[in-house]
C-alpha cells in the first residue's frame, strides 16, 4: 500500500463529480480518490495492453501517468490497441496516447518518454513513478522492467497475451515474487511467436489490460487483495479463469545491476546465427520471381510454406501449399518433393523468414531451393497490389 502525504491534496468541484461514484464506495471514498490522484503510474508501452490499461488508469483519476513507447500507429494496431484512432496512423503512439487521456480526464499529468527503455535509461525513467505496469511483448524489456523495478523497490504490474490467451500478475509487492521467479530463464529465441507472427484476438488485451488497471488501482487505495503471488491465466475461446500460485525462489540470483538483456536473451547470437543460415541460401527478388513467372517456364515450383488461413488471405498465383509445421514435422517433405517433380524450387512465407527455415530444414533432407527475399509482402508492395496485405 502506497502512503502518500494527502494534506495537500484537494479535488476540483469539477472532479467531484466526475468521480461522484468512486465517492460514495465505502473502499474508494474521499480518502482513495485524493490517493489516485497523488498516485504516479508509468506505463511501458501503448500497445495491445497499454491502450486500455491507460484509458482506464486516466478515468479512474490517477494524477500522473507516463508512457515509454518509440513506436509509430499502424493499420495493424487498431484492431485491438484501441486508444489509437485511424487519424493517428503514422503518428507517434505516445501522442496518441496523451490526446486520448486528456480527453478523457484533462486533469491528469502526462509524462512522454520517445525512447527505448534501455538499462541506460531504466532505473532514471522508472524511478520517479509509485507503480509500472508493464504492456510490453518481448523477453528483453519484460525482464528489463522487472530488474529495474526489483533495484528501485517498486511493484510490477505484468500482463502478456498470446492468441486467445492471456495471463496477469502483480510482481515485486510486499515480499512476493518477481518474473524471475516465473521464468528464471528466457526461452530460445524464435520458440515464442510474437503477436504478429501468431496472431491475437483483439479483444484479449483489452480483458487483460483492464485486469492490469483493477491491480494497479488496488494497490494505490490499498484495497482488495492483489495477484501477487498469483498467476492469473485466461482463455477466451473456453470463457476460463485459472490461477497458478507463484513463490519467490529463496535460491534465485540477487539482482544487483541492469545487464545487456538483449545478450541475456540470446538474441544477438540468434541474429547471427541466422544471418549465417541465410547467408548459405539463395535468394531471389519478387522482380525476379516475376519474371521468370512471364516467361512461361515450367520447370520450377512455387512453394508457400505459409499457414492454409493465411493462404486463403493471399497467395501467388501457381503457388504450392505446404506449411512449415508440416516441414518442420518431416510430413511435408515426400510433398514438396513430388511437387518438385525434378524441378527449381523457389520458397516463400509472409516476409521471408519462415521460408528460410523451412529452406534449411530441407537442406538437410537433400532438397535445394531459392527464398523469396521479402516474401508475399514484397510481392504485393513491388509487383501486384491486388494481393492483400496483412
Amino acid at each position: 500500500m502506497l502512503n502518500p502525504n494527502l494534506d495537500d491534496i484537494q479535488l476540483t468541484q469539477e472532479e467531484y463529480e466526475r468521480f461522484s461514484r468512486h465517492l460514495i464506495l465505502p473502499e474508494i471514498g474521499l480518502e482513495g480518490q485524493k490517493r489516485l490522484k497523488a498516485a504516479s503510474v508509468l506505463c511501458v508501452g501503448t500497445g495491445g495492453l497499454g491502450s486500455p490499461l491507460l484509458l482506464y488508469l486516466a478515468a479512474a483519476g490517477v494524477g500522473r501517468i507516463g508512457i515509454v513507447d518509440f513506436d509509430v500507429v499502424d493499420y495493424s494496431n487498431l484492431q485491438r490497441q484501441v486508444i489509437h484512432g485511424t487519424s493517428w496512423v503514422g503518428k507517434p503512439k505516445i501522442e496518441s496516447a496523451k490526446n486520448r487521456i486528456l480527453e478523457i480526464n484533462p486533469n491528469c499529468q502526462v509524462d512522454l518518454y520517445e525512447t527505448n527503455l534501455s538499462s541506460a535509461n531504466a532505473l532514471d525513467i522508472l524511478r520517479p513513478y509509485d507503480i509500472v505496469v508493464d504492456g510490453t511483448d518481448n523477453f528483453p524489456t519484460r525482464y528489463l522492467v522487472n530488474d529495474a523495478c526489483v533495484l528501485l523497490d517498486k511493484p510490477n504490474v505484468y500482463g502478456s497475451i498470446f492468441r486467445f490467451e492471456g495471463q496477469a500478475t502483480v510482481f515485486n509487492y510486499e515480499g512476493g515474487p518477481n518474473y524471475r521467479d516465473l521464468y528464471p530463464e528466457p526461452p530460445p529465441p524464435g520458440m515464442v511467436p510474437s503477436c504478429a507472427e501468431g496472431g491475437v484476438l483483439g479483444i484479449l488485451p483489452g480483458i487483460i489490460g483492464v485486469i492490469q488497471a483493477t491491480e494497479t488501482v488496488k494497490i494505490i487505495i490499498g484495497q482488495g487483495r492483489t495477484l501477487s503471488g498469483r498467476l492469473l491465466l485466461y482463455n477466451a475461446l473456453e470463457m476460463t479463469f485459472r490461477e497458478l500460485k507463484l513463490r519467490p525462489n529463496p535460491v534465485r540470483p540477487v539482482i544487483e545491476t541492469l545487464i545487456d538483456y538483449e545478450q541475456f536473451c540470446g538474441i544477438p547470437q540468434a541474429k547471427a546465427a541466422e544471418a549465417q543460415a541465410q547467408a548459405d541460401i539463395p535468394e531471389m527478388t519478387v522482380h525476379d520471381l516475376k519474371e521468370l513467372i512471364d516467361s512461361g517456364k515450367q520447370d520450377f515450383v512455387l512453394l508457400d510454406v505459409r499457414n492454409p488461413h493465411e493462404y486463403e488471405i493471399a497467395k501467388i498465383p501457381g503457388s504450392v501449399l505446404v506449411p512449415l509445421s508440416e516441414i518442420e514435422s518431416g510430413a511435408g517433405i515426400d510433398r514438396v518433393k513430388a511437387a518438385m517433380n525434378g524441378g527449381r524450387l523457389v520458397v516463400h512465407c509472409k516476409s521471408g523468414m519462415r521460408s528460410a527455415k523451412a529452406l534449411g530444414l530441407l537442406k538437410e533432407a537433400g532438397i535445394e531451393g531459392t527464398n523469396l527475399k521479402g516474401g508475399i509482402l514484397a510481392w504485393s508492395k513491388e509487383v501486384d497490389p491486388a494481393v492483400p496485405q496483412y
